[in-house]
């Protein structure tokens, strides 16, 4: 069965952790990982600091190839990230185990991601993995995911589907738009930059759970 789980590891331990070395007040949030050859591609945002400062502090960690700024969207910046599979770390067993990372957001406290396996087996297969490195990883969640949980369920983390429903409710996808990112922020008690990225990051899910169901039955 499907399984999920979260793990954690210092700050300095995951990959592109040296940027909390000059930016401590900075959040990672890796968007998605693609595995290639003899490389490992993030791409991520990056919130708290200006965009040269970041690609210089990313690009002092030893397994940094080439960094370059994709978008930004207000003090948000996407980046993409060409990683060497022989810096060992997290990065590269999600590349040799092809697990698939839902989310990884990284503080410079710690960072906290989550992987999805098609069994519990894979799940320990990568936490294996990991202590065979001297990964100081540390499982903090594991479930099955029940057969009745749809796939959108699935996809979504609490807070992404938390922003999602609360956007509808007060009109953030009618046009033109009747609530601001501000204004749910203030509701969630959080940025308007991170409710906007909870949004952007469920609506992407969500898209990628029903677009392919939709090309089937077409």
């Amino acid at each position: 069965m499907a399984t999920e789980a979260t793990f954690t590891v210092p700050s300095d331990q995951f990959p592109l952790g040296t940027v909390f070395h000059q930016l401590p007040n900075v959040t990672v949030k890796l968007e998605r990982l693609i595995p290639a050859r003899d490389v490992v591609i993030p791409y991520f945002w990056v919130r708290g600091a200006e965009v040269d400062d970041i690609e210089n502090a990313f690009t002092e960690h030893p397994g940094v190839k080439d960094i370059r700024l994709v978008d930004s969207v207000e003090d948000e910046y996407l980046l993409r990230v060409e990683w060497a599979l022989d810096y060992d770390d997290v990065m590269t067993v999600l590349g040799e185990t092809e697990v698939p990372l839902i989310e990884a957001t990284g503080t410079n406290q710690q960072w906290t991601f989550e992987l999805r396996g098609d069994n519990r087996s894979d799940i320990a297969a990568f936490q294996q993995r990991c202590l065979e490195r001297d990964i100081p990883i540390t499982l903090t969640e594991l479930h099955a995911l029940t057969p009745v949980e749809t796939a959108t369920e699935a996809a979504l983390t609490d807070t992404q589907q938390e922003a999602l429903v609360l956007a509808y409710e007060h009109g953030y996808f009618e046009s033109p738009r009747e609530v601001t990112l501000e204004a749910l922020g203030e509701e969630l008690g959080i940025s308007q930059q991170a409710v906007g990225s909870r949004i952007r990051g469920g609506t992407k899910h969500v898209l990628g759970s029903t677009l392919p169901a939709l090309t089937v039955r077409s």
